[in-house]
């Protein structure tokens, strides 16, 4: 399975924000999207890092509340992997694991094509599995 087919499930609509919006604005993105992480873009579809709900925890641990008022560009994460359509599942699920994050930005020809999460990656695993296992259910039952 390749990421264009979790993409062609789940759509390619990317929420993004500026990077000199405030972190409340993000707050805000994420509440009305009901997500867990949002691409940080000037123009909505170059990348110019990733802010999760985890980042704003951890920043507001450490800062207080005067963070809220802070641009987002501040508590991103800047250097942020990502993959293309082609990719492969199975390989995207290794390094999201090996390396802990939870939401990896699709890039085609340069531009933001789509955003696959863990929840994603998990999900079309067990669709594979359970397709593999209706077709071996399938092939014992036509077995003489």
């Amino acid at each position: 399975m390749r990421i264009r087919d979790i993409l062609r499930r789940k759509g390619d609509t990317v929420a993004t924000v500026r990077p000199d919006a405030t972190v409340r604005q993000l707050l805000a993105i994420l509440a009305e999207h009901n997500i867990g992480a949002v691409v940080v873009s000037p123009d909505g579809a170059s990348i110019s890092g990733i802010v999760s709900e985890r980042d704003v925890v951890r920043r507001l641990h450490d800062r207080g509340a005067g963070l809220l008022d802070r641009p987002v560009s501040d508590i991103m994460t800047a250097e942020v992997r990502s993959c293309a359509p082609g990719d492969r599942v199975e390989d995207l699920r290794l390094t999201m694991t090996e390396h802990r994050f939870r939401h990896v930005p699709v890039v085609e020809d340069g531009r933001l094509a789509g955003i696959v999460s863990i929840g994603d990656v998990v999900k079309s695993a067990i669709d594979e599995l359970e397709s593999e296992r209706e077709h071996l259910v399938g092939y014992i039952q036509r077995a003489p």
